[in-house]
């Protein structure tokens, strides 16, 4: 990170000294490596949220060249006390490409973010439920024929008095017969 903050504050003095020596002088010169790092920022963001944007790409190198550029002509290739009409262009220039870069930029539609991948759901195996039938229910006995139906209560009616149950009255208990 250190690295960092002193490469930018080099690439940062060579920018301004480039647009100093092109003829911005002031605020002026101080505002071109501001327009330089934030375009290439902004063009950085917008390739980290959307690869596949051209566009992105295309002002992240059109910023990086202008960054290089100031780089190496600051030090020592051009005579910064004559600096060609050419580079004067450029740097008088560059700021309305790079306001150009930064509106296209901050404006482009956001991608549509991809639809959440659902997992598929496990597949079930077809559960098939066999049952044993349910049992016939249980028909009510047949009536008797007449003739065993007419001897049947009389028989039961000869049972009833032959048979008794001895009970105590005390406690309300059978007692077994002796």
């Amino acid at each position: 990170m250190v690295r960092a903050v002193i490469a930018g504050a080099l690439s940062f003095a060579h920018l301004h000294d480039l647009a100093a020596a092109a003829g911005q002088d002031g605020w002026k010169a101080w505002a071109y490596p501001v327009s330089v790092d934030l375009l290439l920022v902004a063009a950085w963001r917008r390739m980290r949220t959307d690869v596949e944007n051209r566009d992105a790409w295309l002002w992240f190198a059109i910023a990086l060249i202008a960054s290089l550029g100031a780089n190496i002509a600051s030090a020592g290739l051009l005579d910064l006390h004559h600096v060609p009409a050419w580079l004067r262009i450029l740097v008088a220039g560059w700021p309305a490409l790079a306001f150009l870069g930064d509106t296209l930029l901050a404006h482009a539609p956001a991608p549509e973010p991809a639809p959440a991948v659902q997992p598929d759901p496990e597949p079930t195996a077809d559960l098939i439920v066999e049952r044993a039938p349910d049992p016939a229910p249980e028909l009510p006995p047949a009536e008797p024929p007449p003739e065993e139906a007419a001897l049947e209560p009389a028989a039961q009616g000869s049972a009833r008095s032959s048979l008794t149950v001895p009970v105590d009255v005390s406690c309300g208990c059978k007692r077994p017969p002796p």
